[in-house]
């Protein structure tokens, strides 16, 4: 899928907190649990899911290994179901057969695979490999648009059998704003422009920002706290607003983020991710702080925990570490480090992911 690869790019060093050594061992971690047929379990013997594979695969690329990240992506492409969905999760035998774990058909899940690809063009410019990706994403967004509502929030998932779930998350939907425009880029990018992805995108961002009832209520997890930010559909003092709100909801131990905020579990992603938000709007010093938390979960062999219940230090899931988080530390390690354009992915919007047009209540 590769063009000439131009020179190497850099690795991803954060002063004081990773070594771009460092990142490049976390990115090996990485590539040690692929399997031959390119799929990203969670760890050895576990499942995959094709939102966090992609999130692997774009750290792999950070990392250096591009031709591992891009196996990744083709794994996806020749799993695609002919409505244009990945089941929830798949996991391997030993002699390397995919099945089906669970057969959920998650529209976010289905939709991130945009979001990688674009970030993997952003940082090689590769037009072959995007357009070889094309009719693999444009099926993926079809599916994913076919649940929304009139209003503009995307319904979760589809069951096996094609029956809709009923009711959207913030989280999901968020995540999609963030994809949606992604895969709009690589439409125009190819040379097909999708309209009406353009005002379904307008929809659901209106819808995320504005309309907290439109989507069944997940208070407690910290992802419908900052992902709204982290997707770019609330920005600016808003979005420092937004975040500052429940931070200490959040943050209480001063460790890094609690996934949900009744119990004392800081997970590593969160973090990241977290970090991410804050740095989209301009609070570099709270992401640097929660990126120093997550070095904390970090191990010799670069891998990182999943989590870690506080004050016991007690790592839960118990000794588990994990690709995705490994993987979420690489992202924010390079939007913190700043030196490719795919580090703008996640924090300058605007720069490198199109501007969609005014939402009207009668655009979709």
């Amino acid at each position: 899928m590769t063009t000439d690869a131009p020179a190497q790019l850099p690795l991803p060093e954060v002063e004081g907190l990773l070594t771009a050594e460092e990142s490049r061992a976390t990115a090996e971690a990485i590539a040690e649990w692929q399997l031959p047929s390119g799929m990203i379990p969670w760890f050895p013997g576990g499942h995959a899911d094709a939102w966090n594979h992609v999130e692997a695969a774009m750290a792999l690329d950070i990392g250096g290994l591009r031709a591992e990240s891009e196996r990744a992506y083709e794994w996806l492409v020749g799993l695609q179901r002919p409505d244009g969905a990945w089941h929830q999760y798949y996991v391997s035998d030993d002699a390397g057969q995919i099945s089906v774990e669970q057969d959920k058909l998650d529209a976010n899940v289905c939709a991130y695979l945009a979001c990688g690809v674009w970030h993997h063009f952003l940082r090689h410019k590769d037009a072959g490999f995007l357009e070889s990706m094309w009719p693999t994403i444009e099926r993926a967004i079809d599916f994913v648009l076919d649940l929304q509502t009139p209003r503009g929030e995307i319904l979760w998932a589809r069951h096996a059998d094609g029956s809709p779930w009923t009711f959207a998350l913030l989280t999901g939907s968020s995540s999609i704003c963030h994809s949606l425009r992604a895969a709009i880029g690589i439409a125009r990018e190819v040379g097909r422009e999708r309209a009406d992805w353009e005002r379904s995108a307008a929809a659901l961002t209106h819808v995320v920002a504005n309309v907290p009832d439109a989507f069944a209520p997940k208070h407690r997890w910290a992802m419908d706290w900052y992902y709204p930010v982290l997707a770019g559909a609330v920005t600016g003092e808003r979005g420092r607003s937004h975040l500052e709100d429940r931070y200490e909801t959040f943050a209480k131990e001063d460790k890094g983020i609690r996934c949900v905020s009744d119990r004392p579990w800081i997970t590593t992603a969160e973090t990241c991710e977290c970090a991410l938000a804050y740095l989209a709007v301009g609070m570099r010093d709270r992401a640097l702080e929660l990126f120093a938390h997550a070095q904390s979960q970090r191990l010799d062999d670069g891998r990182y925990w999943t989590g870690i219940v506080y004050p016991q230090e007690v790592h839960f899931p118990a000794d588990e570490t994990s690709t995705y988080s490994a993987a979420a530390v690489l992202l924010a390690a390079e939007a913190l480090h700043g030196a490719t354009s795919g580090a703008s992915l996640f924090v300058d919007h605007d720069d490198v992911l199109p501007v969609l047009p005014e939402h009207t209540p009668d655009t979709l």
